[in-house]
């Protein structure tokens, strides 16, 4: 039987990080069976052209380089780690938590994009991959909705070196096109702020945990 993929997802500064390591946590409290994974995986060799492509070598600015060229570059990465027993683990029943997927780039590729090409990038992008590519399609996609206003300020807090996709006018492009992502393909949105407060990570990560398993915890 097969088992179950999930994708958390956002913008940079939406506290994926934070919440995935509580996700993680939980499940393991619970005793529950599951993998997780990090894309792009920047310590593979597979991610190469990703770590040149965000740190500005193909172009200082986002825009420089064509969303279905980069969207390429995050792809090989990810069938290079299913192939490499990530699908076997799915297709024998496992539950597989992905932090970033093919979603990822529908939300920031897309942002490249305005009106009906931005969602004629996002069906081709689900067909190269899931299709043509034969990686396989979550079960699951949770968007944590953090505004660009406020994960810019986050960021900054991180006191890291920034990438080409944390500016703060690409990020609220971004924001803008991940909102518009989940509503035409099904995917489950947790707002991460009410107005200008950041909502508690305890009560964020009650919500992705019911978007999974439901009130039950089934």
């Amino acid at each position: 039987m097969r088992g179950k993929l999930v994708v958390l997802d956002g913008i940079d500064g939406s506290g994926k990080s934070t919440q995935f390591e509580l996700l993680r946590e939980r499940l393991g409290a619970e005793e529950r069976r599951f993998r997780y994974v990090r894309f792009p995986r920047y310590s593979e060799n597979s991610s190469l052209f990703v770590r040149e492509y965000l740190s500005g070598a193909l172009g200082g600015d986002a825009d420089d380089v064509s969303p279905y060229i980069a969207s390429a570059f995050y792809a090989h990465d990810r069938v290079c780690a299913f192939d490499g027993g990530l699908r076997q683990y799915i297709e024998d029943g496992g539950l597989l938590l992905c932090d970033r997927y093919t979603t990822s780039n529908a939300i920031l590729q897309g942002a490249k994009l305005e009106g009906s090409a931005r969602f004629e990038f996002a069906d081709w992008l689900f067909d190269y991959e899931y299709r043509r590519l034969g990686l396989p399609e979550p079960d699951r996609v949770i968007l944590l909705n953090m505004p660009a206003r406020l994960a810019v300020g986050l960021i900054a807090a991180r006191a890291e070196r920034t990438d080409i996709h944390e500016r703060a006018g690409f990020l609220a492009r971004a924001e803008k096109c991940g909102l518009e992502m989940a509503k035409r393909y099904g995917w489950r949105v947790i707002d991460c702020a009410d107005g200008d407060a950041v909502r508690s990570r305890e009560e964020i990560a009650d919500g992705i945990y019911r978007a999974i398993f439901g009130a039950s915890g089934q």
